[in-house]
């Protein structure tokens, strides 16, 4: 049986120079419009502020002529996800957001909408982080502790958002994205890692995977050398859970 499921991955919510989500609207918008979405339920917890966060997001939206609802401004966090049209969790930290959906009670709850209902679901940077495997190929610092590291797993690999290709001319002598990532690789049995680049976003309909946006993006399966990945290149074998080597 085919999954159902309907993502919107994105590296970054802004674009050197533009607003939030100005850089990439129109997939924002088509994404959300071809499900027949009018509504979109967002999901504030990666930052601590949610009230102004939620005023940026639903600015953002209004501007592409679909409204936004964050789930905080909701009595029921649970029922506002199982109402939802379709969902958008937004960046920040990634631990305070898995966190914060776990605390909430509503990480089965997505997972099941999203794969047994269709839910068009869209992450952006931590929102696409905890859209994958787990949070273990994230930027950023655990400055909380959720109970777990496993995320929504709507997508059997893990995503490492804003990913930066090493610099040959940098006398930065810290270690690389890539040589991370690698390391990440040297323990056993850890999916596939899709390092999307900023200005890159994946969009996953069903069994079909396609990378977009204006960069590309870099892949790292366990054992063997990273591939770079072009727009436009179609990564549907990545939804196949025997990569896990």
């Amino acid at each position: 049986m085919s999954c159902v499921r309907r993502l919107l991955l994105i590296s970054n919510s802004t674009q050197c120079g533009s607003g939030f989500l100005e850089y990439c609207s129109e997939q924002v918008k088509t994404f959300f419009t071809k499900y027949g979405v009018s509504k979109v339920l967002f999901v504030p917890y990666a930052l601590s502020d949610y009230d102004d966060y939620t005023r940026k997001a639903r600015n953002a939206f209004q501007n592409m002529g679909l409204e936004l609802e964050s789930i905080h401004e909701k009595e029921d966090p649970v029922q506002a996800v199982k109402e939802a049209q379709g969902i958008f969790i937004g960046g920040g930290n990634t631990f305070r957001l898995l966190k914060s959906l776990y605390d909430n009670s509503v990480i089965e709850l997505i997972t099941e909408r999203v794969l047994r209902s269709g839910l068009p679901y869209m992450g952006s940077s931590a929102g696409t982080n905890v859209a994958t495997v787990s949070i273990c190929t994230t930027n950023d610092m655990p400055i909380v502790f959720p109970p777990s590291f496993k995320a929504l797993g709507l997508v059997p690999f893990n995503i490492n958002p804003h990913y930066i290709e090493p610099d040959p001319s940098s006398t930065h002598m810290g270690e690389t994205r890539e040589e991370r990532i690698k390391q990440y690789h040297e323990e056993e049995k850890t999916p596939p890692v899709l390092g999307l680049k900023e200005g890159s976003m994946l969009e996953v309909e069903g069994d079909k995977a396609i990378l977009q946006g204006s960069t590309g993006a870099k892949l790292f399966i366990r054992g063997q050398e990273p591939q770079v990945l072009e727009i436009g290149t179609d990564v549907s074998y990545l939804l196949k859970s025997d990569l896990e080597v």
